[in-house]
């Protein structure tokens, strides 16, 4: 039986580089090549990692070493490229967002499902200790009912970040900013930890950048289990500051910044808290001012579980659905700080 995935990997630039170098970590995975379609990139990136470069993508797809593809394009091209990879029978890892609308990540899930093949949305935060230990207080009642779940983001981008890219701050191809490029990974866990949210209402700006989408907004949440949250972010805030979520419930209370706890305390005590505290606590000090400042292992672990749901059958962690939540989150606050009115979701 196989034992190893191969991985194509689609673009070049900084998160790719990011991709391989977690493959290289991975027992079960085996980096095959790059596509890009400026030849340059491909040729540094496959030199990088002694492999493969493509430029053409139909003889990228027919390569048979391929099994799975990491989409690692500007946001608003994941579907242009998703489509095709699984109509070619690749499995397929895609960067968050999975795509910038709903309609388009829908034809993502249903093209991925009617040719059988795999589909996985980045959000490797989840496969930390942290979060994995607060899931867990979550599903044994620790919290009691929840009353507030929220997610504080301030960090800064400099002018340069913008200017020194075609599609960074463009409605088109990034598909929203602050909230929709750099804080979906903590949308993505006030959902994941909490649950759906059933209404929302949100002001946001472009206060001190020249782009087309926000660097600055301010939602707030009810959720669908009664509690209530805000989602505060920004890429104005210098220096740039750690990202801090807390969940509070009428039984105990978990804050984190960024990946690590800060706070864990319960009404009812548990044997665990003591050395959870001890382990875990720390000061989350992070740049939130560096976009490379990125730790692999998350990266890692989620490659290793979709190859080893290729491998074996198991079920995905984080398949397509679970990577269209937040984007429909997203969308419904983008639509209600256009109109000034509430945006409710279906259930």
């Amino acid at each position: 039986m196989k034992n190893t995935v191969g991985f194509g990997i689609i673009g070049a630039g900084m998160i790719a580089a990011f991709h391989a170098k977690a493959m290289q970590q991975l027992d079960n995975v085996k980096l095959v090549a790059f596509y890009d379609s400026f030849a340059p990139a491909a040729k540094a990136r496959a030199e990088e990692f002694g492999v493969k470069a493509y430029t053409k993508f139909e003889d990228f797809l027919a390569d048979p070493d391929i099994d799975a593809v990491t989409i690692a394009t500007p946001s608003g091209a994941h579907h242009s490229v998703a489509i095709p990879a699984a109509r070619a029978g690749k499995h397929i890892l895609c960067e968050k967002p999975i795509e910038i609308n709903l309609q388009r990540v829908d034809e993502m899930i249903r093209v991925c499902e009617e040719n059988h093949v795999l589909l996985s949305s980045v959000f490797q935060s989840r496969f930390s200790k942290p979060v994995k230990l607060v899931r867990e207080a979550v599903q044994a009642g620790r919290f009691g009912r929840m009353v507030l779940a929220s997610g504080t983001q301030r960090w800064y981008r400099e002018p340069k970040y913008y200017a020194a890219s075609n599609w960074r701050g463009t409605w088109k191809m990034d598909g929203g900013g602050a909230l929709m490029n750099q804080a979906i990974h903590m949308v993505d866990l006030l959902l994941y930890v909490n649950g759906a949210p059933e209404e929302v209402f949100a002001f946001s700006g472009t206060l001190t950048h020249s782009i087309e989408v926000e660097d600055n907004l301010c939602a707030t949440i009810k959720y669908r289990n009664g509690s209530f949250g805000t989602i505060e972010v920004s890429t104005s805030c210098a220096p740039g500051f750690s990202r801090r979520i807390e969940f509070s419930g009428s039984t105990g209370t978990v804050a984190f910044e960024e990946d690590r706890i800060v706070r864990w305390e319960f009404a009812t005590p548990d044997p665990q808290d003591e050395i959870i505290r001890k382990e875990l606590i720390g000061t989350g000090e992070h740049s939130g001012s560096d976009p490379k400042n990125i730790n692999l292992s998350g990266h890692a672990c989620q490659i290793s579980d979709l190859a080893e749901a290729i491998l074996t059958g198991k079920q995905l962690v984080l398949d397509g659905n679970e990577g269209r939540r937040a984007v429909e989150l997203i969308c419904g606050i983008y639509e209600s700080a256009r109109t000034g009115k509430p945006f409710f979701f279906n259930r």
